[in-house]
């Protein structure tokens, strides 16, 4: 059973929440630095049709990340203050499955109904292990089931927009980072608080090395976990109380893999094949340099964490409306930049896979 929201957050449960960050931080960092040697000799990510780099760069740092987050993580929530050890133990093996899927798929590429088949499989049982309901008027069989295809569906997403150096980065610092102000603030319970904690701190520890250019990627071996990780916060955070924030914090990786599958999957084009259709990986192709484009990705983010911050101070269906009216303005407006960049000399910067 989940954590029950505290009226007032212990004493002791702040420290342990934000100490969580710079451990995570400092576990993610070391491992990779341990293991750049070996993913440089064994897994190499090779240009392909989906990515924008020209030489081989080593991926699976991804495996610092997840095994930061999971290690950190699962040595916090032995704090009375957190609870929820059932919860975190179905996250951590779920995330772990996920994280193996994807190791294999960087090292031998598996074909798209295996991995799809194991990636329902993974989600599937994660969804049938969250507790609540988010929409009690629909059969419980019908709610699992939407949960079911929207957590897969985040999960690619997640994979699909990890095609840019430090475009991960820019995505889930601020969700994460945002998460976890929600949760000092009460917003969240403390589970999902340290979790979100926890994977902020992993991925902070992952961005120096793939600043552009990138000297390392996360591969699917971090992805498909971080999309997992991710879409249970969302979830979380949707049963709290706040389903206006959820859908707000992920919104620029919502549209713009939507969008783009959507039309990809109308022309008659194999969704499941690598490209460079994506909105982001367009503005490359069009001049803007990869900075250019990470850094408003994550201007966007930090406005859209604004306004879901908002839909929670203010709990009413005024600023609801008022704040997802101005997110989808704001990623509307983003997406058309990216669509229409400016075609100055591109700066140099490679993309991830």
């Amino acid at each position: 059973m989940p954590s029950e929201m505290p009226s007032a957050m212990p004493s002791a449960l702040p420290t342990i929440l934000l100490l969580a960050v710079p451990l995570a931080a400092a576990l993610s960092a070391g491992l990779i630095l341990r293991l750049r040697p070996l993913l440089q000799r064994y897994a190499l990510a090779r240009p392909n049709a989906r990515s924008s780099h020209t030489v081989p760069t080593p991926q699976g740092g991804g495996i610092a990340v997840v095994t930061a987050f999971v290690t950190i993580s699962g040595l916090l929530i032995a704090a009375p203050e957190i609870g929820g050890r059932p919860d975190w133990i179905w996250l951590a093996g779920c995330a772990l499955a996920l994280a193996l899927l994807g190791a294999v798929d960087d090292i031998r590429p598996l074909p798209a109904a295996l991995r799809l088949a194991v990636q329902a499989l993974v989600v599937g049982l994660l969804v049938w292990h969250v507790d609540g309901r988010l929409l009690p008027g629909l059969p419980l069989w019908l709610e699992r089931g939407l949960a079911l295809l929207a957590g897969l569906w985040f999960v690619n997403l997640t994979n699909f927009m990890d095609g840019l150096d430090w475009m991960t980065v820019a995505e889930i610092v601020p969700v994460a980072g945002a998460l976890l102000l929600f949760g000092l603030a009460g917003r969240l319970p403390p589970l999902p608080t340290l979790v979100a904690a926890s994977l902020l701190g992993a991925v902070l520890g992952f961005a120096p090395f793939n600043r552009p250019v990138a000297k390392l990627f996360l591969g699917d071996v971090g992805s498909l976990p971080i999309g997992l990780v991710t879409a249970w916060l969302l979830c979380q955070l949707a049963l709290a109380g706040g389903l206006a924030a959820a859908l707000l914090l992920p919104l620029v990786y919502l549209a713009d893999a939507s969008l783009t599958l959507s039309a990809r999957a109308a022309r008659g084009e194999r969704v499941w094949e690598a490209h460079r259709g994506h909105h982001y990986q367009r503005a490359t192709v069009n001049g803007l340099s990869v900075p250019g484009v990470v850094g408003r990705v994550f201007a966007a983010n930090l406005a859209l964490a604004a306004l879901a911050a908002a839909t929670l101070l203010w709990p009413s269906w005024p600023v609801t409306l008022a704040a997802l009216a101005a997110g989808l303005a704001l990623v509307a407006a983003l997406l058309r930049r990216f669509a229409r960049a400016p075609a100055p000399a591109p700066a140099e910067g490679a993309a991830q896979p």
